[in-house]
This record gives C-alpha cells, sequence and structure tokens, in this order.
C-alpha cells in the first residue's frame, strides 16, 4: 500500500518550531534590576577565558545604541530620537564570568543620501562586520523594510548572525510572530532569534547568555573594568551632539556636529571648550534660541551628564559656527573626525 501524504507539510524546520514554542509561549519579564548581571570579579585562568568580537548592526532608530549601553552597563554610545545618531564605530567591553565581550556599535546604514558623511559612516558599518566572531542584527520586533532587507544583504554568510527583535515588549499579538519569524529564517539562516528588550535587565541577562556560546576561547583582550576604547574627548564632544539633537528635535538636520576645541585637565576639575557646526546661518539660530537659551541648556544637560559619567566637576563652554556644505565635502569630514 503507497505511503499517504500528510495532510499538511512537514516543518522546514524542527528546530524552529522548537523556538517559536518557547519565545511565544513566554511571558513578559518585568524590569528586574537584580536580574542583570554582574561584572567578572573572580580570577579565571587564562586558558579557560574566552573573548570575542560582537557587532551590532541595523538601520537606524533601532535601538542600537540603547542595547550597547544595557550590554556595557554604561552609557558609552549617546542616543536620540534622531536618525543617524551614532557616527562612529563605538567599543564597548564587558566581562561576565570567564567571558568577555567586546560590542561593536555602528551606524545604522544609510541608503536615502549619498553624501560624503553618508559614505563615511556606512563605510563603517561594513568594517565593523568583517572581522567579528558574532553579529547581532537588531530589528523591531514583527517588523522588516526596505532599509532592513539592505543592511542585511551586507551581513556575510559565514558567520554567525542572531536576530534580535528589539522592542518584543511592544507586541501585544505574539502569535501574529510566527508568520514574521519564518519570513526572516527565509531571507536568512540566523544562528539564533532573541526577542528581547533592551531596557529589560533580565533580556539582557539571556542575550549574554547567548552571545556567550560564540565567544572563542583566548585570553581577555582588555582589564575587567575597561569599559570602552573611547576618550574622554570623544565622549565629551558626543554627550554635546546628544543634547543639541534632543532639544532641537526634527527642525535642525542630522549634518550638524561638535568640534572640541580644548580638553585640559586640573586635578578632578576638566574643561572643556568645543564648537557646534551647522551648514546655514538659519540653523545657528535654532541652536542659539531666543536670548541664548536653547544654548544655554544644551550646554548645562551636557555638562551635568558628562559628571555623573566622570564623577567630577566639568566647565563646558559653546560656540556655533557656520560650516556651509560641511557634510558633502569629503576633506573636512575626515577633518571633523568621520573615517
Amino acid at each position: 500500500m503507497p505511503k499517504q501524504p500528510p495532510e499538511s507539510p512537514p516543518a522546514a524546520n524542527p528546530d524552529l518550531d522548537a523556538m517559536l514554542a518557547r519565545v511565544l509561549g513566554r511571558p513578559s519579564d518585568p524590569p528586574d534590576e537584580e536580574a542583570e548581571p554582574a561584572p567578572s570579579a573572580e580570577v579565571v585562568a587564562a586558558e579557560d577565558q574566552h573573548c570575542g568580537y560582537v557587532a551590532i548592526v541595523g538601520k537606524p532608530n533601532v535601538g542600537k545604541s540603547t542595547l550597547l549601553n544595557a550590554l556595557v552597563g554604561q552609557k558609552v554610545s549617546i542616543t536620540s530620537r534622531k536618525a543617524q545618531t551614532t557616527r562612529h564605530r563605538i567599543t564597548g567591553y564587558r566581562t561576565v564570568g570567564a567571558h568577555q565581550f567586546v560590542f561593536v556599535d555602528t551606524p545604522g546604514f544609510q541608503t536615502r543620501h549619498g553624501n560624503a558623511l553618508n559614505r563615511a559612516l556606512n563605510k563603517t558599518v561594513l568594517g565593523a562586520v568583517a572581522d567579528v566572531d558574532l553579529i547581532l542584527f537588531v530589528v523591531e520586533a514583527g517588523r522588516f523594510n526596505l532599509a532592513d532587507a539592505k543592511v542585511l544583504d551586507l551581513l556575510p554568510r559565514e558567520l554567525p548572525v542572531v536576530l534580535l527583535a528589539n522592542k518584543f515588549d511592544l507586541v501585544h499579538r505574539r502569535g501574529e510572530l510566527a508568520p514574521w519569524l519564518r519570513s526572516m529564517q527565509d531571507r536568512h539562516p540566523f544562528a539564533e532569534f532573541v526577542p528581547m528588550s533592551a531596557k529589560n535587565p533580565r533580556d539582557v541577562r539571556r542575550l549574554f547568555d547567548i552571545c556567550g556560546k560564540y565567544l572563542p576561547r583566548q585570553p581577555w583582550m582588555h582589564d575587567p573594568d575597561e569599559l570602552t576604547d573611547r576618550s574622554e574627548r570623544f565622549m565629551a564632544a558626543e554627550m554635546v551632539r546628544e543634547k543639541l539633537f534632543r532639544l532641537t528635535g526634527d527642525e535642525l538636520p542630522y549634518t550638524s556636529t561638535v568640534v572640541i576645541d580644548k580638553f585640559e585637565q586640573e586635578g578632578g576639575l576638566r574643561r572643556i571648550a568645543a564648537t557646534i557646526v551647522v551648514e546655514r546661518e538659519g540653523h545657528k539660530g535654532m541652536v542659539i534660541g531666543e536670548k541664548g537659551e536653547k544654548l544655554k541648556r544644551i550646554g548645562t544637560e551636557a555638562r551635568q551628564e558628562l559628571e555623573k559619567l566622570w564623577d567630577g566637576k566639568v566647565f563646558l563652554e559653546l560656540w556655533v559656527k557656520v560650516r556651509s556644505g560641511w557634510a558633502d565635502d569629503d576633506a573636512r569630514v575626515r577633518s571633523f573626525g568621520y573615517e
């Protein structure tokens, strides 16, 4: 008697089915501060240490920098609602148990404008994914558009890629994620699927457990107390730029930037002079504001955040200058610190 065909086709990926069952049946975890992993305080023999690079990639505004800050346990990458807030390759370190993670945050891959600034940022993304041990491809849970697809096309097939569905806490009908996840698995052979919220410490702890499996056994590259490779001078410029973007909203083009003119330390006091560079005279007025109130607020909020970050006093002076067309000038883009 011939074998009867099944009433429905078998699952193409049984592991995917098991993963779906775990994910869709998982309760929403409330944030729990005690759930965040503590930095490694134990002495781990060199032969037992694991260390590797983990790139965080995705289109603009999917929460990459928020994720990096959560993983490192301290703010090392600025955030705002404005697209392309991250413009540099930001590296953050976290040592948990025997594993040292070197996380690499990248700018969102820009496909809309081809000016010199965006070409430099896209070059940074491509360089970041070229030599890592694991890639975290960040998307919003249940969503995928052309911008996501263009980033996914950049990812090498020979490296393990984790599909990180961020903002999972905002998904109300989790059953609808099943067809979405199947469609994602058809697009790329993802090694893992991780639904999470970067703001939930429990989810961050789960992500450490997952990423740790992909780190090679080799001695740590950094002291366990180190958090980033970026200098205080760099962090000062980034903090001013964050406040600039947050306080000007969508009025000010994202091409505005910040240059540090002076950075001096006298004991516990840091004296910083910085220039906010804009492309038009009208933009200068937006930054300064009526009677200088906007510029004053930008400086005050940046200073307060830097004092919190460094646990010391900061004296910050800000100026605003117009440099017409700088974002489409390769030489000037490089002079402002963009590779």
